[in-house]
């Protein structure tokens, strides 16, 4: 039982840190105003071209660099796109999934299959890993789950809400006409968090092909873009709840991995569902049981809305 419960928690651990990181991008797009749909083709162009990278340089660092430049490179044009042309978010944002998906299946095909050269390995810390149960897990994993967990929510939180420069970015997504009067770059700050957000949804494809399924195939993905986008409304809007969140869709996936590897009796495909039957209960079933969620959840009131300087 207690070897099951480690194996549980540690699989939580990575499937969640794929989840967590997508969506803390995603925090930091919305916060500034922008929904950004195409986080699934981003992270499945991440994913594949992090293979690539590492199949010609056997380095997991410059595979992840890579996927981390792919996500901000489209994120560029995503932003070029819904910031300073002002298109639709939600059309563009499909447009990039599509886009997405389309490119990464065509320019992997020939890596289909192939098992990653390299991948991060375990950086157990010392005294910590040996807990039991919860050591493994929580400390005895590789190093980019410690950055997912620890220390990228602590420096969005950080940012957002114990810093001047925070105090802006979330102004332009409240109310972006006031921000300007105030003298803020709406138009700047929007263009560069969006990228960000992107890049970070590319390395959380990165990560998915270099630290959880060392492979490359076609769907990789699976709709876990859609789950991290999904988990930003469940978080609030807020990095750490986000980074739980993301924890907490792992167990859940960790738990249908159980159930078929036990063989219990429930249907796979059933079991196949529960990440995304989780997504649909964690949205509606909080709101419903108690309405204080629905401000807690409150999305940021210039969310989805193109700023016009000279519309008022």
């Amino acid at each position: 039982m207690i070897a099951l419960l480690t194996g549980m928690l540690t699989t939580a651990m990575l499937a969640g840190g794929v989840l967590a990181l997508a969506a803390l991008g995603e925090v930091l797009a919305e916060r500034v105003g922008v929904t950004n749909l195409g986080v699934e083709g981003l992270m499945s162009m991440g994913a594949v071209v992090a293979i690539i990278t590492v199949v010609a340089t056997p380095h997991p660092w410059l595979g992840l660099l890579a996927a981390t430049l792919t996500g901000a490179a489209g994120g560029m044009v995503f932003a070029f796109a819904t910031v300073i042309v002002r298109a639709n978010q939600v059309l563009c944002g499909l447009a990039v999934t599509f886009l997405g998906l389309g490119l990464s299946a065509t320019i992997g095909h020939d890596y289909a299959g192939i098992p990653s050269p390299v991948t991060f390995g375990r950086a157990p810390i010392p005294l910590l890993s040996a807990i039991p149960v919860v050591g493994p897990a929580f400390f005895g994993q590789n190093v980019l789950v410690y950055l997912i967990y620890l220390l990228l929510p602590a420096a969005a939180t950080q940012l957002l809400f114990h810093t001047r420069h925070g105090l802006n970015l979330r102004a332009v997504g409240e109310n972006p006409a006031a921000a300007d009067a105030a003298g803020i770059p709406v138009a700047s700050i929007r263009f560069w968090y969006v990228t960000l957000g992107a890049a970070l949804a590319g390395a959380a494809g990165g990560y998915l092909t270099l630290a959880y399924v060392p492979v490359w195939s076609e769907g990789l993905v699976a709709g876990r873009g859609w789950i991290a986008l999904a988990l930003v409304i469940f978080a609030g809007y807020r990095p750490f709840a986000a980074t739980c969140s993301g924890l907490l869709f792992g167990l859940i996936t960790a738990l249908a991995y159980v159930g078929q590897a036990r063989n219990w009796p429930i249907a796979p495909a059933f079991l196949n569902m529960l990440p995304y039957l989780g997504t649909m209960a964690f949205i509606i079933v909080p709101v419903v049981v108690w309405h204080r969620m629905r401000r807690i959840m409150a999305a940021p009131a210039a969310l989805g809305v193109p700023y016009h300087r000279n519309v008022r």
